[in-house]
């Protein structure tokens, strides 16, 4: 009996250690894993998949769910897809969230501006995923990579369809976007054809921004809607001898140059606003054809400047459905 005693006891011993070496290779699988995880932002997300954009080969989570976006496109993107991001930069301290969005957007976090993005504030957040803008940020892009998986579309302006795809790719709604795309796409060609023959309508595109007037051409944002619709534009607006075909300046003493069958025009801020309003107030202005007869629009610049994606887009069609059909008809 005594040998049987002293036989389990030393089993009960080698399953005590056993036992304990194993819990201990937890433990430091465990800590292999959170060190793992410190050094790869978004590893513990999930499964991955690899974008490519603007600054390489990044990847995703394949399900993100804390999004930073650091460009008011990025903005529209989400909103378009039925997603809302956690934070948002924007084009200055004092600017809100674009009203068009709705107010679901307004509770969305500043985390600075489109030029200097607030780094620490972002970590903050602890996001998944930040979406952002070589054109804009590129000096940051290291920075933010450390805080999390960063995917950055190249330029604005002429390439909002790319950059609404890929963006739509990193945040898992591939298929979703290229059905948006297609269907806004479609709802500009119905209206062209509803406008008869819509080249035939020149359309001028005016900004006041608080330091200068813009004519905006065939490669601005609301220049590609238009294109889409498939609506003609004055020959000083197709900036035809310049290599940037997105808008050129116009000083107020010109500002009677600007022509077309329809002029759209926005401001850019308070400031803006008010020397729009005093310019479009002046002599120069009021003898405009356009203006005479009545054809000149101020429209939301959220919608028509700053909104560079599908549902800005979409917006921009219904506006013209509105102000352009009765001068087709």
């Amino acid at each position: 009996m005594r040998r049987t005693s002293e036989g389990n006891a030393v089993k009960f011993n080698g399953l005590r250690w056993r036992l304990a070496q194993g819990a201990a290779a937890m433990v430091t699988a465990g800590l292999a894993l959170t060190a793992c995880g410190s050094g790869d932002p978004g590893s513990s997300s999930g499964p991955t998949r690899p974008i490519k954009h603007a600054m390489g080969e990044t990847k995703v989570p394949e399900h993100p769910k804390r999004i930073v976006v650091l460009d008011q496109d990025k903005l529209d993107t989400l909103y378009t897809l039925g997603v809302t991001p956690v934070g948002a930069a924007l084009p200055d301290q004092t600017a809100g969230m674009p009203k068009y969005l709705g107010d679901s957007f307004t509770k969305i976090k500043s985390v600075g501006t489109l030029q200097e993005p607030d780094t620490e504030a972002i970590a903050a957040l602890k996001p998944d995923l930040i979406l952002g803008s070589k054109f804009r940020q590129e000096k940051f892009y290291g920075e933010l990579s450390k805080v999390a998986p960063t995917v950055f579309t190249d330029r604005v302006g002429i390439t909002w369809k790319q950059n609404f795809l890929l963006d739509a790719d990193a945040v898992g709604k591939k298929a979703e976007g290229e059905q948006k795309l297609k269907a806004y796409e479609q709802r500009a060609k119905e209206l062209g054809g509803g406008l008869g023959d819509p080249a035939k309508l020149k359309i001028s595109l005016i900004r006041f921004r608080p330091d200068e007037i813009r004519q905006y051409g065939p490669e601005s944002f609301a220049g590609i809607v238009l294109n889409d619709v498939g609506l003609g534009r004055p020959e000083g607006q197709l900036l035809a001898d310049k290599s940037d075909k997105r808008f050129a300046t116009i000083s107020p003493e010109r500002i009677d140059e600007v022509n077309g069958d329809m002029i759209f025009v926005s401001a850019f801020g308070e400031k803006a606003a008010q020397e729009q309003a005093k310019v479009t107030a002046g002599p120069l202005w009021q003898k405009l054809p356009a203006v005479k007869a009545g054809h000149a629009q101020m429209v939301d610049d959220e919608i028509w400047m700053t909104g560079i994606g599908v549902t800005a887009a979409n917006k921009i069609v219904d506006d013209l459905r509105k102000y352009l059909t009765p001068l087709a008809g």
